[in-house]
């Protein structure tokens, strides 16, 4: 009876040794299914984005705007022709809550008029980045690829003003670069670039109020881009884009005109003014 309960008292003790060992090596080193770097702080998800979802692109333009960007769809006198005319074609996609454009193109005795509307709109997949810091990316990386020139009259470290470069890729205009005398903007004889007289202007005759530009008055940040440049013939033509953020939508807007007659430039003043009006009334429907 005594070796009987000296073996039990032994084996007692090696299970209260084992014990203690297995409980001493698991404070000396991680469980096994802890996570390295977590800090056991929840990751608070970045906001989503305030559209949820894209208007119909080919609705969001009325027709007293067309008639305004593309004069020559008035001038269409089969009714059909004139009604397929103002509906424009649909952008092809494969995602409609995700981009959406539409295209109109009309031509008349004066010129060939094109204008572009796209909308897209900007998802994160980052948890850490929100939807419209993704959109403002997207948004910076249009604006670089435009290469704006710098304002006017921007100082240099030395304390002068450097003058207001060529856009990029714009060719030069009429070679007097000076309106004509009595052409007014409507007469389709302006001025390169609309200039008026007096006014600066730039290599291409666009006046440096007019160059490529940002803009404050739309959206949540906006720039305007216009380039003159010649096709295969000589007549000039000229590209007016504007593209604004609101939130996570970016829009892009692209107005073309390409005057028939052989020496005629676009007024670039008249086409900005069309493309600005029609971008802050998208904006406004955005914000309806």
């Amino acid at each position: 009876m005594q070796r009987k309960a000296y073996v039990t008292g032994t084996a007692a003790l090696l299970v209260a040794l084992l014990a203690g060992c297995t409980s001493g090596s698991g404070d000396d080193s991680p469980a096994d299914n802890a996570n390295p770097g977590d800090t056991g702080t929840a990751t608070v998800a970045a906001q989503p984005g305030k559209y949820r979802t894209l208007p119909e692109p080919c609705g969001a333009v009325g027709h007293d705007d067309l008639d305004s960007l593309l004069p020559g769809i008035k001038q269409i006198t089969d009714p059909d022709q004139r009604d397929k005319a103002y509906q424009g074609e649909a952008a092809l996609t494969y995602d409609t809550e995700r981009k959406v454009g539409c295209h109109w193109k009309v031509e008349s005795a004066d010129a060939t008029d094109r204008l572009s509307v796209d909308f897209e709109r900007v998802v994160s997949y980052d948890n850490a980045v929100s939807d419209d810091d993704q959109a403002r990316k997207l948004f910076e990386g249009k604006e670089t690829a435009a290469d704006l020139p710098e304002p006017a009259g921007t100082a240099t470290p030395g304390g002068s003003a450097t003058p207001t470069p060529t856009p990029s890729g714009s060719a030069t205009g009429s070679p007097s670069g000076s309106p004509s005398d009595g052409a007014s903007p409507s007469d389709g004889a302006s001025s390169p670039g609309g200039a008026s007289p007096g006014g600066a202007s730039s290599a291409d005759g666009t006046p440096n109020d007019l160059q490529p530009r940002a803009l404050s008055d739309l959206g949540d940040e906006a720039y305007i881009d216009d380039q003159l440049s010649t096709s295969g013939s000589t007549a000039e033509q000229r590209t007016v884009t504007v593209v604004f953020r609101t939130s996570n939508v970016v829009v892009t807007l692209e107005y073309e005109e390409q005057p028939m007659a052989t020496g005629t430039v676009p007024d670039s003043k008249e086409m900005q003014d069309r493309a600005r009006n029609l971008a802050s009334q998208l904006d406004d429907a955005l914000n309806g």
